[in-house]
């Protein structure tokens, strides 16, 4: 894509959400491929098209709060989490340890994953702009990228900085297999970890690496390969 027609494409995109609609059909998607293959079009496009991509964002986001309350948050709900963890090594009786542990465990799958993406994204120098909820039916907080900062990163940095929520997903349940038999745990509760991981795995290669964080990890990987 030549800057000419990224230009252009740029401009619908930029006439299109001034309308009050979206960048869909403008070709603003074509040129933000085009530009991720060329680190001199990144260097020219990049804060155009970050302007154009926050504009595209504010519309479509269900709910946002800045970057640094949203990590403020996500951080506090971590250590909750991790204290209901701890709180089933003293609590009686066994079921009541059980639930406990596992809420402790949900509320950290939903913290990490995205905490996972800030903390490989800034290793990067990718920076981020605000913690957000997308849809109801898709309610997992995320982080939004500076798109600057995201496209003037290499190829390989923007792949990994989407890969490691999907990690920490699948890391988070194995990590606490020893917590869970330090706790006393029933053999039952502590199968139930790996458990979690396999389903991760299975949703991961079923949904995953069709339209979410593998998918773009794929995406990534390519124009790192190409470029």
């Amino acid at each position: 894509m030549e800057p000419d027609s990224i230009d252009e494409a740029l401009g619908a995109a930029e006439r299109s959400l001034g309308a009050g609609e979206g960048v869909a059909g403008t070709g603003f998607r074509q040129a933000v491929a085009a530009v991720k293959r060329d680190p001199i079009l990144a260097a020219r496009y990049a804060d155009r098209m970050a302007a154009i991509d926050r504009a595209a964002f504010e519309r479509w986001a269900l709910f946002t709060v800045p970057i640094g309350v949203g990590t403020f948050l996500m951080v506090t709900a971590t250590l909750i989490g991790i204290g209901l963890v701890a709180a089933a090594y003293y609590t009686e009786p066994e079921m009541l340890a059980v639930i406990l542990f596992y809420v402790g465990v949900g509320v950290l799958l939903v913290t990490t994953h995205g905490l996972g993406h800030l903390a490989v994204g800034r290793l990067g120098r990718i920076r981020f702009t605000h913690w957000f909820i997308g849809t109801i039916a898709r309610p997992q907080p995320g982080v939004k990228v500076d798109y600057s900062t995201y496209l003037r990163a290499p190829a390989n940095v923007r792949a990994w900085m989407h890969a490691s929520g999907a990690i920490v997903t699948k890391a988070v349940p194995l990590v606490l297999i020893g917590a869970a038999v330090a706790a006393g745990l029933p053999v039952w509760a502590v199968w139930g970890l790996p458990l979690i991981t396999l389903v991760a795995l299975v949703t991961d290669v079923v949904w995953s690496t069709k339209s979410s964080d593998w998918a773009k990890f794929i995406r990534e990987r390519s124009f790192a390969q190409t470029s």
